[in-house]
């Protein structure tokens, strides 16, 4: 059970983590930690830290913890947005959208992924209409 949110630092770690499935402390210090001038030790801490949030569970395996995350990549980055638009936004997405229109760069291929979901949302309200 989930019991609190990660945070930024664990988030990027958790993502990454939900890319390498039965994974390792020494090898997500190695692959991960490495390249981000991470102990070993930083990255066990952040490890179970996630799992005593309920984010990752481990299982022995030939006598080594393994580590899986509970969810995929996308419900993770969901859930985070989720939650920044409900704590930092007050559950308004205009901010988020005025951001979009206005900053940020938006490939062709995300503005196409972007029309399917506001055709999805178009077609969720007229139901509920």
């Amino acid at each position: 059970m989930i019991t609190k949110r990660p945070g930024e630092q664990e988030l990027a770690l958790l993502t990454w983590l939900a890319e390498h499935p039965a994974i390792t402390v020494g090898e997500v210090a190695d692959q991960y930690g490495v390249p981000r001038d991470l102990a070993r030790s930083t990255v066990l801490t952040m490890m179970e830290r996630l799992r005593k949030k309920g984010h990752l569970s481990r299982r022995r395996v030939q006598g080594v913890f393994r580590y899986t995350t509970g969810a995929g990549q996308d419900a993770l980055l969901k859930d985070a947005v989720g939650a920044f638009v409900s704590r930092t936004l007050g559950g308004s997405v205009s901010p988020f959208v005025a951001y979009l229109s206005d900053e940020a760069e938006v490939t062709p291929e995300q503005l196409t992924e972007l029309e399917a979901l506001v055709a999805r949302l178009q077609t969720r309200a007229r139901r509920s209409s």
